[in-house]
């Protein structure tokens, strides 16, 4: 007997609005296969538009290098101690490494998920009496929820210490509407192929001040001094964005909005069908917080529940993803400096990110939540 597969449901696929090849084609009839060209400055307009504008944007070939240079432009160097949100993804930490300067964790608090104000005072104050003020603060606005950013804020220019707003996961996502990537004195965007938006690959810097944009540009070109020969005074990378993937940007800004109702609307349905269940658990919303709900991300009241859930999709094609495991808990910073409260790892232990994706048809939907309904009743 022939077994039939079921198809997959993926958590978060790219989805392409139709309008991305009239970019690329363009790029390719004008020979503009370079990192610039008018899809460049588009992609770069078209984001500063909808962010405000006042934000200067700088694309670039990923998330992680918009960290790694917003760092540098922070002035962050080897020896510095950098203060990252500890309940996120590898790359808002990584870049810190790449400078030569050490990661100092801090957890999160219940409400967003997000770096914990508590925490982080507790962490700057720490650091200052033994000598060594941090360099910088990442914050993640995670899973697409807006981090505390009043309080964030308020603790930064008290101790004058600069934010770098990982915004990766949170294009759309605002506060008292504005729009987040928009608040720190540096802000990250992604465009990997599972964001909200996608290039393929991509990321973008954001600054209020041209300068920084500028300085970003050089960087991302390797540092090229102003001469009509190769000379180089500082250390550049090969961090620009291409023309070729800008068009696909172009392309992905014109349905953003539309990307961000749609998972909003995955998201409040999950939540009216499986909320009445005590085994699972959502976030609640907070006055004046918008989340474009990148992921919708649940918890369950026990491990052992969350591993049967996340099983049963699993052997039924359905792809399903435990939340970050905190960067405390990696191996890789197993020596690294941290200040926990015990949020972030009970939130790795129970939660469970759910297919998220703005192309999830409304079938598949309600096939995941009847999968997820027969586990826990």
């Amino acid at each position: 007997m022939k077994t039939v597969t079921k198809s997959k449901i993926w958590l978060s696929s790219p989805h392409m609005g139709g309008t991305e090849q009239n970019y690329i084609n363009s790029a390719f009839e004008q020979n503009w296969i370079a990192p610039l060209g008018p899809n460049v400055d588009g992609f770069e307009s078209d984001i500063s538009e909808f962010l405000g504008e006042e934000s200067k944007v700088a694309v670039l070939s990923s998330g992680t290098a918009a960290i790694h240079l917003g760092l540098k432009l922070l002035t962050v160097e080897s020896g510095d101690e950098v203060i990252c949100q500890s309940f996120t993804f590898s790359a808002s930490a990584n870049p810190i490494a790449y400078l030569g300067a050490r990661p100092v964790f801090v957890d999160s608090e219940r409400d967003t998920w997000n770096i914990c104000p508590i925490q982080l005072e507790k962490a700057i104050l720490d650091r200052i009496a033994n000598g060594v003020k941090p360099k910088a603060i990442i914050a993640v606005h995670l899973y697409g929820m807006p981090y505390k950013v009043k309080e964030i804020q308020a603790i930064s220019e008290k101790y004058d210490i600069p934010v770098l707003e990982d915004s990766a996961e949170a294009l759309g996502s605002t506060v008292n509407g504005v729009k987040c990537g928009t608040f720190g004195d540096v802000g990250v965007l992604s465009f990997n192929g599972n964001k909200i938006i996608t290039t393929s690959g991509g990321g973008a810097l954001i600054s209020k001040n041209q300068k920084i944009k500028e300085k970003a540009i050089f960087l991302a070109t390797q540092a090229r001094d102003n001469a009509i020969h190769y000379q180089h005074s500082e250390i550049g990378h090969n961090y620009r964005m291409s023309n070729i993937l800008a068009g696909i940007g172009r392309g992905q800004m014109e349905v953003l909005q539309d990307r961000v109702d749609a998972r909003r609307n995955n998201y409040a349905i999950y939540k009216k069908e499986l909320s009445p269940f005590k085994e699972l658990e959502f976030s609640e919303d907070i006055p004046g917080y918008y989340s474009n709900h990148w992921l919708t991300a649940v918890l369950v009241s026990s491990y052992e529940i969350r591993e049967k859930i996340r099983l049963a999709l699993l052997k039924e094609n359905v792809e399903s993803r435990p939340l970050w495991k905190p960067m405390h808990m990696q191996p890789v910073f197993r020596n690294s400096m941290c200040y926990t409260n015990g949020v972030s790892e009970d939130l790795f232990n129970r939660g469970l990110c759910l297919p998220s994706g703005s192309n999830l048809s409304k079938e598949d939907l309600f096939r995941v939540i009847e999968l997820i309904k027969k586990e826990i009743v």
